[in-house]
């Protein structure tokens, strides 16, 4: 089965690519099938909710490839800030470029003096899979729990994962081998699913 993932992040091209190894899918990405990027693009994940932002990306490149198309959104959630910067977490810090380095750092600034009990957070993940352009989106939606640090530990990952400990690891996502991460990751655990729907769909 030929199936596009609309993302042009090289972490998540890493990390789904991983993901399907092995399975009977001809994962493609928009570098593969050399579609330019558009201006429209940078448009795509301006709701305020995760499933309207992967819809959006995967309407849109499904339209110019023609191909079944899955996309993702997510982002960290952090109690003590009210759930921010959820959907915002890839330009939480847009003032300052919005670099995986500027939104640490504003994270870790927003979170000054906050006790470390009180630092708890959840990476969300929602994947939108269109069969066709027209057809109605298919969404799967998972969550993995932990809190933030004090300070980044590890080099791994991308995005918050330095600052972010997983309770099930026991690590931060910056610490943990990719096979750990992917096996409680909210992005894991959400394409696990998907897969298993495509799977039983395509039997």
């Amino acid at each position: 089965m030929k199936l596009l993932v609309a993302t042009r992040s090289l972490g998540k091209t890493r990390e789904i690519r991983e993901l399907f190894m092995g399975l009977p899918f001809d994962v493609l990405f928009p570098s593969d099938l050399h579609l330019q990027r558009f201006s429209e693009e940078a448009e795509l994940e301006r709701s305020d909710t995760y499933a309207e932002n992967a819809v959006a990306k995967a309407r849109f490149f499904a339209e110019r490839s023609g191909i079944s198309t899955v996309a993702d959104d997510s982002g960290i959630e952090v109690d003590a800030l009210g759930g921010a910067p959820g959907p915002r977490s890839a330009r939480f810090a847009a003032d300052a470029g919005a670099s995986d380095a500027a939104n640490n750092a504003l994270l870790l600034e927003r979170l000054s003096g906050v006790a470390p009990d009180a630092r708890t957070a959840r990476y969300r993940c929602v994947v939108a899979y269109l069969e066709t352009p027209g057809s109605s989106p298919e969404l799967v939606e998972a969550t993995t729990e932990g809190r933030i640090l004090e300070a980044p530990s590890g080099s791994g990952g991308f995005g918050y994962d330095p600052l972010f400990w997983s309770d099930e690891l026991q690590l931060s996502f910056g610490e943990a081998p990719p096979a750990a991460k992917h096996r409680v990751s909210h992005r894991g655990r959400a394409f696990r699913a998907l897969i298993e729907v495509l799977l039983r769909r395509a039997t």
